[in-house]
């Protein structure tokens, strides 16, 4: 105590104000003498795949003209994944009706993948992807097979990069055609569309 009687307040703040600080010190002292480093990792590059969907031929794949019942018709379409991705594709038909004949309905077009050759003899030796029915319908369009719509869906091709199929189309006029069909005409339009499988 103070010899006035009085306790020495400012001298135990001051005490506990400089201990803080030595304390502070202290530790800044003790950071600077840690060893450190660093370092970075560059080039990190990423590229997106590719899903390139090629046809062949884009025109005109078959044609039939005079046609009787009885007679039938090949063609070969060659589908190719020119990507690098796996893909997945489906394809639809449209045809037209100007004559309002129905010759798309009439005739039955068979869709095989992997015969020998195509023609009447190789063509039972593919497997089928598109079982007898109708050429085409109009104004909407028909399944061939597979579903344009995205994710898995029933009848889709499958295609790794790189790699291709040759489908082989038969049309045929069935040979109870009658001659409500004399002259008739009809022009069909394939379409086709392709997605990735990766993670789809």
């Amino acid at each position: 105590m103070h010899k006035n009687g009085t306790p020495p307040k400012k001298l135990w703040l001051r005490s506990a104000i400089a201990v803080g600080v030595t304390f502070v010190g202290l530790g800044a002292l003790a950071s600077s003498a840690l060893c450190t480093d660093a370092g970075t990792v560059s080039s990190n590059a990423f590229t997106d795949g590719t899903v390139v969907l090629g046809l062949t031929p884009v025109t005109t794949a078959l044609t039939a003209t005079n046609m009787a019942p009885g007679d039938t018709s090949y063609g070969t379409i060659k589908v190719t994944n020119n990507g690098t991705l796996p893909m997945r594709y489906a394809a639809t038909s449209v045809a037209t009706n100007a004559d309002a004949k129905g010759l798309a309905a009439q005739a039955q077009m068979t869709i095989n993948v992997g015969a020998t050759t195509c023609d009447a003899a190789g063509f039972a030796s593919g497997t089928s992807v598109h079982s007898a029915g109708p050429l085409g319908t109009t104004p909407a369009s028909m399944a061939v097979f597979g579903d344009p719509a995205t994710g898995l869906q029933t009848g889709g091709r499958a295609l790794a990069a790189g790699a291709n199929e040759t489908l082989c189309v038969r049309v045929a006029l069935p040979l109870s055609t009658g001659n409500a069909f004399q002259a008739a005409t009809t022009t069909a339009t394939f379409s086709f569309s392709a997605e990735q499988t990766t993670i789809n």
